[in-house]
């Protein structure tokens, strides 16, 4: 019979968990008996030390781990595909269905319905589809796995603690990643966010929408939001402004945007609100543009990927009533062999890019801003074949120094 525990609960069994080792690698077996001497102090019982017992590698998690070609794609191509007609009329449904309980969320947690329907949409579309990778095997393997395990080891503990106290099955499905529920928590939040919202004493994110809601609410609010604030506004900028003062970090208030020639989608005035926001260009000055505030920053709390938070922030608000973002005209950006070939170049200039992976990240986007600062170009963190161009002469030019110095040496 499950356990009905209470989130108080669950919080008391978080807080007596102690933090974890970060070792990682070597015999499988004997890294697993080591976990199990840490879940044991840490309360963990009969039930999920078995659990643990029964684990084992899943290289199908390696591989998928390995294999995130998905952000690869541009923010309109995945933006696209991930905004789809069917999430926004779902959506819309269930923001209408569950509205007492999306009413109860913004209250104690200030997060907006929209918010939380949009992760709830683009995780699992509303809980159709939770994954079916084995939970323990998952995490187990990422955590003993070398390539992020600080990520992934202080999961363990709380999923078998979890599974301990009957609050999930040891054979529990969820994604890749070791997350579970309708809108993929991680053990460690089910643990400490989990909130009870249909009122039966049990926290269910698998199969109860009020739990998953409310659940949602809190994770989002223990990230940082700023209770009823905005988190992105669509704009339209001028032809040429200080494209150096763009980005998510730089936030400056809405009356300098508005100096700058910034204006509203429809070309009517920024209207200040007190606030300040960062100018984010995800496709380059050409392409679309939004003002991002304090809030758009707890996106990337839950996800690191740009190109997954901007869809994530536009679905949030065509479901609170805003039109699709105009696409405008973006240069064209580089394909996966060259956007590889940029990362290596910039690497091989001193910057840390974050890996040869051909993903536009937080790091590449930074390194391609100083590089457009140095060759005159439109500094907006869009690498283009002109860019790539500017990096090529530049070597070239380096090496014909290099090499008529060596003739006269």
């Amino acid at each position: 019979m499950k356990s009905r525990t209470t989130a108080l609960a669950l919080l008391a069994a978080m807080a007596a968990t102690p933090a974890l080792a970060q070792e990682c690698g070597g015999d499988f077996d004997a890294w697993r008996t080591a976990v199990a001497t840490e879940a044991r102090a840490a309360g963990v019982g009969d039930t999920g030390l078995a659990a643990l017992q029964r684990a084992s590698v899943d290289r199908k998690v390696l591989e998928r781990d390995r294999a995130q070609g998905v952000f690869t794609q541009n923010f309109i191509e995945f933006s696209s595909r991930m905004i789809s007609d069917y999430r926004l009329q779902q959506g819309a449904a269930n923001l209408k269905k569950y509205a007492d309980v999306f009413a109860r969320a913004e209250q104690e947690f200030g997060v907006q319905g929209p918010v939380i329907a949009a992760f709830w949409a683009l995780e699992t579309d509303f809980g159709a589809v939770q994954g079916d990778f084995g939970t323990v095997n998952a995490l187990l393997t990422l955590a003993h796995d070398c390539r992020r395990p600080e990520l992934f080891r202080p999961q363990v503990v709380p999923l078998l603690t979890l599974i301990d106290q009957g609050i999930l099955p040891a054979n529990v499905k969820g994604a890749w990643a070791g997350e579970v529920g309708q809108t993929q928590i991680l053990p460690s939040d089910y643990l400490a966010r989990g909130v009870d919202g249909d009122g039966d004493g049990f926290v269910d994110l698998r199969n109860s929408a009020p739990d998953v809601i409310m659940t949602t609410g809190n994770k989002i609010l223990s990230r940082g939001w700023k209770r009823g604030e905005p988190w992105i506004e669509e704009v339209r900028v001028p032809e040429t402004m200080p494209w150096e003062q763009t980005g998510r970090t730089n936030k400056l208030p809405l009356s300098q945007w508005a100096a700058w020639g910034v204006t509203r989608r429809d070309g009517a005035p920024l209207a200040d609100n007190g606030l300040k926001a960062g100018l984010v260009l995800p496709m380059g000055h050409k392409g679309p543009a939004f003002l991002t505030y304090d809030n758009y920053d707890v996106y990337l709390e839950w996800n690191q990927s740009i190109t997954y938070t901007m869809t994530a922030a536009n679905l949030a608000a065509r479901l609170a009533g805003a039109p699709a973002y105009d696409r405008r005209n973006p240069e064209p950006g580089l394909d996966g062999d060259q956007m590889k070939e940029l990362q290596h170049r910039l690497q091989a200039k001193g910057y840390d890019v974050g890996g040869i992976d051909g993903i536009l990240g937080t790091n590449t986007r930074e390194a391609v801003r100083k590089e457009q600062m140095r060759l005159g170009l439109p500094v907006d963190g869009w690498p283009t074949p002109a860019l790539l161009a500017g990096l090529d002469e530049a070597g070239e030019a380096v090496g014909e120094e290099e090499g008529s110095k060596g003739a006269v040496e």
